[in-house]
């Protein structure tokens, strides 16, 4: 009994009807038991009909389409389709959040101006190419948040990448007037608060520039990261002629009001927590940042694929005309098994009488 309800319980899982008590129909099916579309003929002996294996099949054969034609239609008629489908796969990718700086100096070329000609702004670049970038991850669950004067939720952690590049596409938008990394920081890392998947975590901080971190922001960030560990890349956007992230300054000059970049670099690398900064001084630099980290955050992974409702009822209703086609084409072959001899046979022309002469 228990391995009946499990089949019942798969079967109303998987399976569905969009009107059930059309189903109550499918006792019409047992007709084909007590009746048939052929000509019944008696015979007067059971011993004048030879045993017939290829007979008995094709009655039977004939029989089970008549009962496949009528559930068929039944099932056709009731809406049969296949329930939408959560299917656990292994693969390759991350759960990713992009930090994305909306501050007004992204929307400057490389050369700290704004475009001109064919140049393209720091965030008209990183558009371009976190777009191919998520392109290149179809397994990854990716995260948008932005932060200037404060930070800014765009989207929590998905598998829809259409809504990710729409979110990627609006970052070239005009930005505001500072860089609030820290508590933009602290947004991204909170994005990961309900990720209970056994996954890659891990941060892309895109940015051009960088300022004061609150001391206790600090502490907060420190405590998060305890917490919820993760990988941290910083894309650096650096403006030519701006200060290096890896430049040592003379001595008296490498203060954090002075290199705001250098000692956020410092301080990330203090976290614990697997981090790496790339530098990129122009778009070609930007994209080999990109494919470095692309090639970094490629661990196992349990993704879920979704795989939509499928309409099954023109399946069904092409079932049930195969099986009507099958007993329409016996139909018509079908033969007595003796020929009638009409009533009145032709009889032979009468001679001719010969008269006397």
């Amino acid at each position: 009994m228990s391995g009946m309800g499990a089949i019942v319980e798969k079967l109303t899982r998987d399976w569905g009807v969009d009107h059930p008590f059309v189903l109550a129909l499918l006792v019409l099916a047992l007709l084909p038991f007590a009746a048939t579309v052929f000509v019944r003929r008696g015979i007067p002996a059971a011993a004048l009909v030879p045993d017939d294996i290829v007979s008995k099949a094709m009655s039977a054969g004939l029989r089970l389409a008549g009962i496949v034609a009528i559930a068929a239609l039944v099932l056709g008629l009731a809406g049969l389709h296949r329930r939408e489908q959560a299917i656990a796969r292994q693969g390759t990718g991350a759960h990713l959040v992009l930090l994305l700086d909306r501050s007004s100096s992204m929307d400057n070329s490389f050369a700290d101006r704004a475009p001109t000609g064919d140049q393209e702004s720091k965030s008209v670049v990183a558009k371009r190419l976190l777009a191919d970038f998520v392109a290149r991850r179809p397994r990854d669950r990716i995260g948008v948040a932005a932060f200037s004067t404060s930070p800014m939720p765009v989207l929590p952690l998905t598998d829809h990448h259409d809504v990710v590049r729409a979110a990627i596409a609006a970052i070239d938008r005009p930005g505001l007037a500072f860089t609030d990394v820290g508590r933009g920081l602290a947004l991204a890392l909170s994005s990961f608060a309900d990720d209970t998947d056994e996954a890659s975590r891990a941060i892309l901080l895109v940015s051009d520039g960088a300022a004061l971190i609150d001391r206790r922001v600090q502490e907060a960030l420190r405590d998060s990261v305890a917490r919820t560990p993760v990988h941290l890349y910083w894309l650096f956007l650096r403006s030519r002629g701006s200060k290096g992230i890896f430049e040592i300054p003379p001595p008296g000059e490498d203060t954090p009001q002075a290199n705001p970049e250098r000692h956020l670099h410092l301080f990330l690398q203090s976290l614990g927590v697997p981090y790496r900064a790339f530098e990129a001084t122009s778009p070609r630099a930007v994209e080999q940042a990109i494919a470095e980290i692309d090639r970094q955050e490629t661990r196992p992974i349990t993704y879920v694929e979704r795989v939509p409702r499928r309409d099954l009822a023109h399946t069904a209703f092409a079932v049930a005309a195969a099986a009507i086609g099958l007993l329409l084409a016996a139909k018509l072959t079908e033969r007595t098994l003796a020929r009638t001899i009409p009533a009145t046979a032709a009889r032979p022309a009468a001679a001719p009488l010969r008269r006397a002469a």
